[in-house]
């Protein structure tokens, strides 16, 4: 663990030797008492933890809070459901890289099967998510919804960048990710969307979406390009679902000067 994370409810209370946080602290980082470790609040604030004490059954600490923690960055990645195994390292990857949201959708070519996965309701995308996170040294966890297909994950997207039913829409770079019939490659669209956008005032929020090990459908590329997504590639070669987000990100990423 690069940071120990706690809930807001757990920043102020011991935290049990039995637990994987105090195994690690003790175990692995060797602390006692009057020593400190990094530490944060899920989605909050980064700071040390001083430790006051050490019994029987707890670390006895006090947070000390020192920074925001790093922030998400303004991407959102709209990524068709893969197979299962795939999806944790992908949870891992897009949290350990800062993505701000991850929408899964189903897909027509996508194994419907996947969405059965108890992966996010049983707990495992939470947690792969924080361990993306804490591997980075984080605090801020991306944001996960699900939904049924592209049409309905679309339909939420322009719901976000929409006000009393007006589109404010002018400072989003939207990309589909696909190999056939792009139009150009992700970096060389990237550069010249961003070129338009004095990002001195305001920060352009960019979508992309990444296919299911199947690809996009004739039906599923019509719905992207009516909602404004440019296609785009990353070269000729398939890519697996997981990689092509590490690497789109990766490019995006680069192209606002994150990295």
């Amino acid at each position: 663990m690069n940071i120990v994370l706690f809930s807001e409810t757990e920043i102020n209370q011991p935290l049990s030797l039995k637990d994987e946080r105090g195994k690690h602290i003790i175990k692995v980082l060797h602390k006692k008492v009057g020593e400190t470790f990094e530490a944060g609040i899920i989605n909050g604030e980064a700071g040390l933890s001083t430790i006051t004490q050490i019994d029987e059954n707890f670390i006895h600490f006090d947070f000390s809070p020192k920074t925001d923690g790093k922030l998400l960055h303004p991407v959102t990645l709209i990524v068709g459901f893969p197979r299962p195994i795939q999806l944790k390292r992908l949870f891992r990857d897009v949290a350990g890289l800062g993505v701000e949201k991850l929408y899964l959708c189903g897909t027509e070519l996508g194994e419907k099967s996947y969405m059965d996965s108890n992966i996010v309701s049983g707990g495992a995308a939470e947690k792969a998510l924080l361990e993306g996170t804490v591997q980075a040294k984080s605090t801020h966890v991306p944001e996960l919804k699900l939904f049924s297909s592209v049409k309905e994950c679309l339909a939420f997207v322009k719901s976000e960048y929409q006000i009393d039913g007006k589109n404010v829409d002018k400072l989003n770079i939207k990309t589909i990710l696909d190999n056939v019939k792009p139009k150009s490659s992700l970096f060389s669209f990237l550069q010249k969307e961003l070129k338009n956008i004095d990002q001195n005032q305001t920060k352009p929020y960019i979508y992309a979406a990444i296919g299911s090990e199947r690809g996009w459908t004739d039906n599923e590329r019509d719905l992207f390009e009516k909602e404004g997504f440019a296609s785009c590639s990353m070269g000729e070669r398939v890519l697996r679902t997981e990689t092509a987000a590490t690497v789109a990100t990766t490019l995006i990423m680069q192209s606002l000067e994150i990295l």
